[in-house]
């Protein structure tokens, strides 16, 4: 296993796990900024109305795109597995 293999491992995990993440954070951001603006025009100091919004938004995401994430993680992990095993040590 030489430097470029490892490097090319690193970063296909930091892209996989960027792409199976990406979506949860940036609905769950965009949640969080929606309600703060809400906060802010109405005057309305909750700090916990942020919580069940941005709960509803992660469970709506992972119930309609858990299976391509899974998928994703699948295909991550059966790739990873195949360079283990094709490893002369």
């Amino acid at each position: 296993m030489n430097e470029t293999m490892v490097m090319s491992i690193v970063k296909e995990a930091l892209y996989t796990s960027m792409l199976v993440g990406g979506p949860i954070l940036i609905l769950s951001l965009v949640v969080g900024l929606l309600v703060s603006v809400f906060q802010a025009t109405t005057q309305i100091q909750e700090q916990t109305l942020t919580f069940v919004p941005k709960l509803i938004v992660i469970a709506l995401t992972l119930a309609l795109g858990g299976n391509w994430m899974l998928q994703e993680l699948i295909k991550f992990t059966t790739k990873i597995m195949s360079i283990i095993a094709n490893i002369k040590g």
